[in-house]
């Protein structure tokens, strides 16, 4: 049944910016839809105008008789005034389930770590209240929901219940997320906004991957036969009016219509070089440090010696420390006990959860140029404004004020502004939140290159495996730590949520899970990723030692010179024994895979 139609929808923003042009969608029973874009798109524009909150230019909405939409905003809003339960329940007092909403409201508050429901709204944090209006949509007894980035603010167990709940509910979803783990779990279509069209693909994320390569390979080799018929029929207008006048009219029309063709435009392979300044071998030295505010221990006695090749992802529930390490590492939080001892050369690049304030007076590219004019890549030396290109700050993009950006625009900018830095270091608190998937491919492609450390908090699972090598796991006011990415560490790791696990026992779909896992011998997701790579990263290796002992010949009566040559092929060549143990490690672990081995 059909709930919900849109018809050749258009919207512009100020006039001067088509958002989408002609654009239909149909929302069915049972129908699980995941929006994605890049930001600025429009995205959140069409889910106001589906969920009846703002108008189109033109085009046609079609709601079923009797369909009720539950519309839960990027930034909610709410009577600061009142109190929490009284706001989530608004509109149910006059229903005789009244007291069965109020507690599973105070139930489902509680799973998302707000206790004090009589507690003003005022006295929430941001990320509380998108929370709290995340639980007022849930109890909303609608046909649809319509959920603007839910995950955002949520650790990795309400993500998941979340994730649990969505796929049993009986109602139709149309939701915006960034978490791709979290799309490909969850829905059944997934619907993409992209210069100013909407393409369809059935299926979760991976399956959109697949679907999306294949109509692009199809549209490029149409492009090509339509330019093959162009250029013949080009020729054959240009024999003149004789010729023209003894072939029939729709050879003319169809001339005309190739000339007038829109060009399909198809997604281009962003490739960014990364950015970075040289790092000694001292980096980041934490000796024995602890913190706690009140009675609540954070972490105590953490000792960590930071490695060139460190990729770290720092993970637990919200408020349970992860940012402050960060600020403490910073400088900006002392620990009640313990050192940190910062390397000399050390460069720290610092993307924050509020990612700093940009001037909106200024233009994209002049916000640039203040960073930097020309950043030195390890391909040579480009331009902001080349550098804004590869971020998706194209051509008169990069004219804009910014105070006519997305948020989501604005926070690509922040990030950009961190990168071009050059630093050594970057340290990223939830740097996933508010970036489209297009971004954080971008971003994960500029990690893969960048030649420093890396250490990112996030709830994000699927940037955790593509990002990190080692996690950090804050449990009971310990750090605890574990080899690999997210994936890995769930293999490893006591479960730490009680009341979710619980849950996830009674979860069929977790059940079937666990009961077909293959007893079989494999590799971690780290691992496959590592061996993938290795060959490769011995070979950049040996090259690098190569070019260090000619610079170390060249440089034999320059002591100051040759002792840093000295001490840098002294840590790579570390680095190529690592490599190459795990090199043997790795491939007798795939000989035995091959062989069948549990």
């Amino acid at each position: 049944m059909n709930l919900l139609t849109a018809e050749n929808l258009s919207k512009s923003f100020n006039t001067d910016k088509i958002l989408f042009d002609n654009i239909s969608l149909g929302i069915n029973e049972g129908d699980k839809i995941g929006l994605i874009g890049i930001n600025g798109t429009g995205k959140s524009t069409l889910l106001k105008i589906l969920a009846g909150e703002e108008e189109a230019d033109s085009g046609k909405l079609t709601k079923g008789n009797s369909v009720r939409i539950a519309y839960l905003p990027q930034n909610p809003e709410f009577d600061e005034g009142e109190s929490i339960i009284s706001e989530v329940i608004k509109g149910k007092k006059a229903k005789n389930e009244f007291w069965d909403t109020e507690g599973e409201a105070r139930s489902l508050l509680a799973k998302f770590e707000i206790d004090d429901v009589e507690a003003k709204v005022g006295t929430l944090s941001g990320g509380q209240k998108k929370r709290a209006a995340l639980v007022r949509t849930i109890l909303d007894d609608a046909d649809i929901l319509i959920l603007d980035e839910p995950t955002n603010h949520l650790d990795t167990a309400m993500s998941e219940w979340l994730e649990d709940y969505l796929k049993k509910m009986k109602q139709a979803l149309l939701i915006i997320t960034h978490d791709r783990y979290f799309l490909d779990q969850v829905t059944n279509r997934i619907v993409e906004l992209t210069h100013g069209k909407l393409y369809s693909y059935v299926g979760g994320y991976m399956k959109y991957l697949e679907l999306k390569a294949e109509r692009e390979e199809m549209e490029i080799a149409t492009e090509r036969k339509n330019a093959a018929i162009f250029k013949k029929d080009l020729a054959w207008m240009m024999r003149g009016a004789r010729a023209r006048s003894t072939k029939q009219k729709a050879h003319i029309e169809r001339f005309e219509e190739l000339k007038n063709r829109d060009k399909i435009v198809v997604d281009k392979e962003i490739v960014v070089d990364s950015v970075s300044s040289r790092l000694g071998k001292q980096i980041i030295e934490i000796e024995n440090i602890s913190k706690a505010y009140g009675d609540k221990t954070l972490f105590a006695d953490f000792t960590y010696l930071f490695r060139r090749i460190d990729r770290i992802g720092i993970i637990g529930k919200n408020g349970s420390g992860k940012s402050t390490l960060l600020k403490t590492i910073l400088g900006e939080v002392a620990p009640d006990s313990g050192n940190i001892i910062i390397g000399q050369t050390a460069k720290i690049g610092y993307f924050s959860q509020d990612s700093g304030e940009l001037d909106p007076s200024q233009t994209v590219i002049e916000s640039a140029k203040d960073i930097a004019e020309y950043v030195q890549t390890k391909d040579g030396t480009i331009s902001a404004s080349k550098m804004l290109e590869r971020f998706l700050f194209e051509g008169a993009m990069q004219y804009t004020k910014i105070e006519k950006l997305s948020g989501g625009e604005r926070r690509r900018l922040a990030l950009l502004h961190t990168l071009i830095s050059a630093p050594n270091i970057l340290i990223l608190d939830e740097p996933t939140n508010d970036l489209d998937i297009t971004t954080l491919s971008i971003l994960e492609d500029y990690l893969d290159g960048f030649d420093g450390v890396v250490i990112t908090v996030s709830h994000d699972r699927y940037f955790l495996d593509r990002v990190a090598n080692r996690i950090f796991s804050f449990e009971n006011g310990q750090i605890k730590i574990y080899e690999g990415g997210y994936s890995d560490y769930l293999e490893k790791a006591e479960p730490q949520f009680e009341e979710v696990k619980t849950e996830k026992k009674e979860s069929d779909a977790k059940k079937d899970w666990k009961a077909n896992k293959a007893p079989k011998l494999k590799f971690t997701y780290a691992e496959q990723k590592e061996f993938d790579t290795i060959d490769e990263d011995i070979e950049k290796l040996n090259l690098a030692i190569e070019k260090l002992d000619e610079e170390i010949a060249e440089n034999a009566s320059r002591y100051s010179k040759l002792e840093e040559l000295m001490a840098e092929k002294e840590g790579l060549t570390k680095e190529l024994c690592h490599k190459e143990e795990r090199w043997l490690y790795l491939s007798e672990l795939n000989e035995k895979i091959r062989a069948g081995g549990k």
